[in-house]
């Protein structure tokens, strides 16, 4: 079963993208700098991508995933 993930960029920029293993920095080491999931929900993998740069209100997976049923 493929995960949801939200893969960061050198600059900033976020990507959601799915993954059968927990990704690794040998596996996802060179295109992430970091990697926050997995998600229950697209809904809230997006929110996180969107919304959760920067955002005193979103800091893990529970908070985008509960902040994305609210919105």
């Amino acid at each position: 079963m493929k995960r949801l993930y939200v893969g960061l960029f050198d600059d900033g920029k976020r990507e959601v993208f799915r993954s059968t293993a927990t990704p690794t920095a040998e596996s996802h080491g060179e295109k992430y700098v970091a990697v926050i999931g997995p998600f229950r929900t697209v809904r809230g993998a997006n929110f996180m991508r969107d919304h959760g740069q920067g955002n005193p209100h979103c800091q893990c997976v529970s908070d985008a995933e509960r902040l994305a049923i609210v919105r």
